[in-house]
C-alpha cells in the first residue's frame, strides 16, 4: 500500500510498504505508526542488489536478539525484500524494519516472533558538497542499535540547521567526538583513517569503507578525539580531512566543525569513495 509515512532519514516519503511479505493494509500501517519499539536498516538497491547486504542482514539479526531476545532468519528477510522489490523499479531505497504487532507482550518480556516490514521509496543520490557541523553533547540510547528512537537526533539536527549548519556532531559526556545525527565521521591524516573511540552506531557504510581501506592497505584505527584536539590537528602537516558516511553517501567532506576549518581535499574524497566502491553488489 502506498503510504505517507516518514522514514526519519532526510524526509523521504515511503511509496510502498509490505509486512511479512504481503502488501500492508490499514491495520498494518496503524501498527507501524505506533511501533516505537523497533529497529531498522536502510539501503540503496540497484538491480535487486545491495552493497554490504551481508552486513545489513547481520545488523538486523543482532539487533533483533538485543530488542526481542529472538533470532531473525536471514532467508526470511531476503524473501520479504525480494517480494517488495518485485513490484519496484531497478533503482530504489529500501528500509527493513523489525517490530512486533504485539508490542505489549514484548514489553512484558514474553517471547514473540517479530514482524518484518519492507518499505520502498525513490532512490537517493549521494551528496558530494562539503558540510558544516555544529557540536553538542548528546548520547543515544543503545547506540550500537539502529532503533526507532530518533527524536533526539532529529531535534538536534534541526537546531544545527537553524543555526546555519548542515548537521550536528555529537560529543559524549567525556568530551569525545562520536557521530553525527545519521552519519559516522572519520578523519584522514594523510596516512590513515581514524574513527572516533566512543559509543557509536557501527554504520554499514563505515564497515564497507573499512573493508575497502584494508584491501588497499590503508590503515584504519580507533582513537579518542576531543574537540580541543581539532585546532592543532587541523593545522598540522598534512592538514586534517574529515568525511561523513551513511547509507546514502559514502564520503561527504566536512568543511568546518564549529569554528575549526578542515581541509576539503577532492583526492581524499575520491580515494574513500573508491574504497567504498570496491565492495561488490550482493544480490538480494
Amino acid at each position: 500500500m502506498a503510504a505517507g509515512l516518514d522514514t526519519g532519514e532526510g524526509g523521504v516519503v515511503i511509496d510502498r510498504v509490505e509486512v511479512n511479505g504481503a502488501e500492508a493494509d490499514n491495520e498494518d500501517l496503524k501498527v507501524l505508526a505506533r511501533a516505537n519499539y523497533s529497529h531498522f536498516s536502510s539501503m540503496q538497491v540497484r538491480d535487486r542488489a545491495v552493497r554490504g547486504l551481508d552486513l545489513h542482514l547481520k545488523r538486523l539479526a543482532d539487533s533483533t536478539r538485543d530488542l526481542f531476545g529472538t533470532g531473525l532468519d536471514a532467508d526470511r528477510v531476503r524473501s520479504c525484500m525480494r517480494h517488495a522489490l518485485h513490484a519496484s523499479p531497478d533503482a530504489v531505497t529500501v528500509r527493513v524494519t523489525v517490530f512486533s504487532r504485539y508490542q505489549d507482550a514484548v514489553l512484558r518480556g514474553e517471547d514473540v516472533e517479530p514482524d518484518v516490514a519492507v518499505a520502498t521509496s525513490a532512490p537517493l543520490t549521494a551528496r558530494t558538497s562539503p558540510v558544516r557541523l555544529r557540536t553538542a553533547e548528546y548520547e543515544r540510547d543503545l547506540p550500537h542499535v539502529k532503533h526507532a528512537g530518533t527524536f533526539g537526533l532529529s531535534l538536534r539536527r534541526r537546531q544545527a540547521v537553524l543555526a546555519g549548519y548542515d548537521d550536528m556532531l555529537f560529543t559524549d559526556r567525556n568530551g569525545r567526538i562520536s557521530e553525527a545525527s545519521i552519519s559516522n565521521i572519520g578523519f584522514f591524516d594523510g596516512e590513515q583513517v581514524i574513527w572516533p573511540e566512543a559509543a557509536v552506531l557501527p554504520g554499514i557504510t563505515m564497515q564497507l569503507l573499512q573493508r575497502g581501506l584494508a584491501a588497499k592497505g590503508i590503515p584504519a584505527v580507533r582513537r579518542e578525539i576531543h574537540l580541543r584536539d581539532l585546532g592543532a590537528w587541523a593545522s598540522g602537516t598534512p592538514a586534517l580531512a574529515a568525511i561523513l558516511s551513511n547509507s546514502i553517501s559514502s564520503a561527504v567532506p566536512v568543511a568546518r566543525i564549529d569554528e575549526t576549518a578542515l581541509t576539503v581535499d577532492p583526492d581524499v574524497t575520491d580515494l574513500l569513495v573508491n574504497c567504498y566502491e570496491t565492495n561488490p553488489w550482493q544480490t538480494v
